[in-house]
């Protein structure tokens, strides 16, 4: 088979891609800095000639409001254009646990135009729905912190690491198109407070997490379970323990 991965240098598509390829199957890594660019259209049609499978995983340059609906807009109505042109059969995308609920935040307003568009395109799909990657909480405390304490609301969330998001990817790969969203998740549920502690003890970092029910999520406020996967979710098997013991963990900025 041949798969076309967009974002395929990047930290999931780069997992993805070398998973893929044990497994026999022919892998493109596209993006910008393989002459592949979705938002120009610059290489797209070569790369996707005779590809069986697109999987979209490329992410936004910019979080910022304009910006990242622009990026998926733009990219979602090339990349499927040019599919609907090289008869793919099956375009998976990796998108986010809780988007429909989060749509507060710029950056989430813009995943759902991404969904909405793969949905509408005529090309068969499965979206795969993650809940965040454990990579990421340094991201999340960043955006959390007030002086020097870090805020947040008392939510729940179910992490999962990149290497359990490329092992899901993978197997829906191999599986027919869905035309569905499949949810994805870690094996162990937290408060996000709680995760945030334990993450800020294995950095020695003397910050406080407070608790604030006002609160924002990148510009979303959040319920107790918008962060949640519903019953039914495929799990990964790696937990906070065993990723924060075998990872380089920096210091967020």
């Amino acid at each position: 088979m041949k798969v076309v991965i967009i974002g395929g240098t990047g930290l999931i598509g780069s997992k993805v891609a070398t998973k893929l390829r044990q497994l026999g199957h022919e892998v493109i890594a596209a993006a910008p800095n393989t002459g592949v660019n979705t938002i120009t259209g610059e290489g797209l049609d070569a790369a996707l000639a005779g590809a069986d499978t697109v999987i979209d995983v490329a992410n936004s340059p910019s979080f910022e409001d304009k910006a990242v609906m622009e990026f998926f807009e733009t990219s979602g109505r090339n990349l499927l254009a040019a599919e609907k042109r090289a008869g793919v059969k099956h375009h998976i995308a990796l998108s986010v646990v809780g988007t429909e609920r989060l749509q507060e935040s710029g950056y989430f307003r813009a995943k759902q135009v991404q969904e909405n568009l793969i949905k509408e395109s005529g090309v068969p799909y499965t979206i795969v729905h993650s809940t965040q990657f454990f990579e990421f909480l340094g991201g999340i405390v960043a955006s959390s912190a007030v002086a020097d304490e870090i805020h947040l609301s008392f939510a729940n969330i179910q992490p999962i690491s990149s290497d359990d998001v490329a092992q899901k990817m993978t197997e829906v790969v191999v599986e027919p198109p869905m035309n569905a969203i499949v949810e994805i998740a870690g094996p162990d549920v937290y408060s996000l407070p709680e995760l945030a502690i334990r993450y800020l003890e294995k950095l020695e970092d003397p910050r406080h997490v407070r608790i604030d029910a006002n609160a924002r999520y990148f510009g979303a406020k959040l319920a107790l379970e918008t962060l949640v996967p519903a019953k039914g979710a495929r799990l990964g098997a790696t937990g906070f323990n065993t990723w924060v013991n075998t990872v380089v963990v920096k210091v967020p900025a």
